[in-house]
């Protein structure tokens, strides 16, 4: 095997997008560790990362490295999202409602905004 390089880096990276755009979020993990591991500040591999483990379903991976990119980037609207909906699916609403209101405050795209559910609070 070639050793881990710099640009072996970057080409596993792009190859982890391509497999998670293909549905391959294990695949994509597997890549991505190596450049985490070779990059840790990298919040971009991290972010990339989470998704993935978000997306296999390891709800407890993805919401520390998504927690890890927000103390990094607390203004990352994306990353907020991204963990109230790992919060969500483990059924911890709470937690959810902050990240998704912290979202939609940072980024007023229609998806979090309808996310946020600022409505409720006016009823």
């Amino acid at each position: 095997m070639g050793e881990n390089t710099p640009e072996t880096h970057v080409i596993d990276f792009r190859a982890a997008e391509h497999l998670l755009a293909a549905r391959d979020p294990r695949g994509a993990v597997k890549l991505l560790d190596s450049v985490v591991s070779a990059h840790p500040e990298n919040t971009a591999a991290r972010l990339l990362r989470a998704r993935a483990f978000f997306a296999s379903a390891q709800l407890r991976s993805a919401e520390l490295e998504f927690q890890l990119v927000l103390e990094r980037e607390p203004d990352n609207a994306f990353a907020h999202f991204a963990l109230a909906r790992t919060y969500e699916r483990q059924a911890r609403p709470d937690q959810a409602k902050r990240h998704f209101r912290l979202a939609a405050a940072l980024d007023p795209k229609p998806d979090y905004l309808a996310a946020a559910r600022f409505e409720d609070e006016a009823e």
